[in-house]
């Protein structure tokens, strides 16, 4: 199920807001009874239930991805790693070596 904060920032980007911040432009709490928008300060309409809802699939998609790309970056070299490696052994053979490996373990589907 996808968090409400990714529901939120689909919706609004849906809507032209590219960037929330949610310790002011929206804030969400949950008081054991599940996550809700308690606080709405952006431009646009505060969304309805029903609407959050139809952003569920994309949602779960967007956090799959994310999930994949954080496992990507912590599976990298260090930068300065791979710059070496590019030095020595050239951007070819970075790629097959250092790049694909990673990729291929995380696919984006």
């Amino acid at each position: 199920m996808a968090q409400l904060s990714t529901k939120v920032e689909l919706y609004a980007k849906a809507n032209g807001v590219n960037s929330i911040d949610f310790l002011s432009d929206v804030k969400l709490q949950n008081d054991g009874g599940g996550d809700y928008i308690k606080e709405w300060n952006l431009d646009i309409a505060k969304p309805t239930d029903e609407q959050l809802a139809t952003y569920e699939s994309s949602g779960n998609d967007e956090e799959a991805l994310n999930v994949i790309l954080r496992n990507r970056k912590n599976e990298y070299p260090a930068i300065g790693d791979q710059l070496d490696y590019i030095y020595h052994n050239g951007v070819t053979k970075w790629k097959t070596d250092m790049i694909t490996p990673v990729k291929e373990k995380y696919p984006k589907s």
